[in-house]
């Protein structure tokens, strides 16, 4: 079967944020696992031709995942996400930074506080990210990296992993 998966990246310059609804072919619980493993985020997270390569996690309320973008060259791109509410399959929000591999946070790129939530739709899953800045220079750096293009690209690998891991499950 076939579907018509939505996709929605909406910035909101005065309330500074980035509002993304993304729709997968694949149950609720497929689709939370591949956000709150590591070994399957790191098989989709970073946009190709990068990977994703997780040092630490630790999915807790109060826990983190520290991982680095790995470019083609071996170049590393360090970031941690500090997890702050979770509901199993329903939400997770954190706060998500730069870091280095040390895990000491950059103040100075981008700093975010993500919320993201899974909604059942039966065979689909819609995942909706709130992605709120302190400031819009903060904004408009995250867009001027290129995090539209990179999110997009690592969301299509989702739906190619997706559809592995389901036959794996049949």
């Amino acid at each position: 079967m076939t579907h018509n998966l939505a996709f929605d990246f909406s910035v909101n310059r005065e309330t500074k944020t980035i509002t993304v609804k993304r729709e997968f072919a694949a149950e609720r619980s497929l689709v939370w696992d591949a956000y709150t493993k590591s070994e399957i985020l790191d098989q989709w997270w970073a946009p190709k031709p990068w990977k994703a390569r997780t040092k630490t996690m630790d999915f807790r309320e109060g826990g983190y995942w520290h991982y680095a973008m790995v470019g083609p060259a071996g170049e590393e791109h360090w970031a941690l996400a500090n997890y702050k509410t979770i509901r199993v399959r329903e939400k997770f929000t954190g706060l998500d930074s730069f870091a280095d591999a040390d895990g000491n946070v950059n103040k100075a790129l981008p700093q975010s506080t993500w919320d993201v939530t899974f909604t059942d739709k039966g065979q689909i899953t819609l995942v909706e990210f709130h992605i709120a800045y302190d400031d819009l220079a903060q904004l408009e750096a995250t867009i001027q990296m290129g995090f539209k293009e990179g999110l997009t690209m690592a969301m299509e690998g989702l739906d190619e992993l997706l559809g592995s891991l389901k036959k794996q499950t049949l």
